[in-house]
């Protein structure tokens, strides 16, 4: 057997350094400078269609008319469009029915999808293992759309709010995000609770809700920017246009082209009506504000919330 000599140090073998640079080190100021200048053109890129689309929305007529389509700058800041849309227009009513459903559908989500994902990570529960089976499958064999179709035309669900909400109600892959999170939980905590007394619904409601408040943010932000993108069931079971939700009028009147006529806008008596491009410019950020505002406080949930329900379990 061979032993070191402690006068004869061992060397470590040098790690290579990569880079995409030739003769460059990835700490060099040089290559610094390489990775701000490809961060800062990325960013140019990604905020100068947003930029464009809120500059036409508050460009004048004029100023729109002159550059033949979208303004990067407007001269003077005009909100007309945004008065002409929120004035009690389709858009006033899309926004109201998109509201209305994103809350109440996002809401009876969290509640169905926890409830299920806690009787699933729940070991010896009634029926575990053929429900999980059900919602794994359901991953993998979607419904079609004349089936799905059929189903709603015989609930009776033709032009109801209900027809936007129960289809997308539970989704499988969230249920799964909160059961490998709710596995994860401490078990000697339920455990003592069950001792103590405690039914299944105060555990979930005192313990595991407020140890969980991290994956339940998320979940809620999933479903409620699906509920809010949505335009597909509105396109096939809405037929009345009153009840269009935001993203179907934005569908109709932005990626289709449709022209915008002043009964669809209210403007004040004897007034023009704004430009096209400025009512659709105006309708794409009245579109993204909601989930803009709410991201944020939602963000800093973001990673723990995953990255611990996908890892766990």
């Amino acid at each position: 057997m061979t032993t070191l000599n402690p006068s004869h140090p061992v060397r470590s073998r040098p790690r290579r350094s990569y880079s995409a640079i030739p003769g460059e080190s990835p700490g060099s100021p040089p290559w610094r400078v390489a990775k701000s200048l490809i961060l800062l053109v990325c960013t140019i890129l990604v905020l100068l269609p947003f930029l464009a689309i809120i500059s036409t929305s508050l460009a004048g007529a004029d100023q729109v008319n002159k550059a033949g389509g979208y303004v990067m700058w407007p001269h003077h800041i005009t909100f007309t469009a945004y008065h002409a849309l929120l004035s009690g227009g389709m858009v006033s009513k899309a926004m109201l029915v998109s509201v209305g459903v994103t809350v109440v559908g996002t809401a009876l989500s969290l509640i169905c999808s926890i409830m299920l994902a806690y009787g699933l990570s729940r070991p010896g529960s009634f029926g575990h293992k053929p429900v999980l089976m059900m919602l794994l499958m359901t991953m993998l064999f979607a419904p079609g759309v004349i089936p799905s179709y059929l189903m709603i035309k015989e609930l009776h669900l033709i032009n109801s709010y209900w027809s936007l909400i129960l289809p997308s109600l539970i989704n499988a892959f969230n249920v799964i995000v909160l059961r490998s999170f709710f596995m994860g939980l401490p078990r000697e905590l339920i455990d003592a609770a069950r001792i103590d007394g405690a039914s299944e619904l105060s555990i979930l409601r005192r313990i595991v809700l407020p140890l969980s408040k991290a994956s339940v943010a998320v979940v809620g932000l999933f479903y409620a920017v699906t509920y809010w993108n949505a335009f597909f069931n509105a396109m096939l079971y809405i037929n009345d246009a009153s009840k269009w939700p935001l993203q179907l009028v934005l569908r109709t009147y932005v990626v289709n082209n449709a022209a915008i006529s002043g009964g669809q806008v209210n403007t004040a008596a004897g007034a023009p009506l704004p430009p096209t491009q400025t009512l659709q410019a105006a309708i794409l950020v009245l579109s993204i504000v909601p989930i803009v505002i709410v991201y944020p406080f939602l963000q800093r949930h973001m990673n723990k919330g995953v990255m611990v329900g996908a890892v766990k379990g």
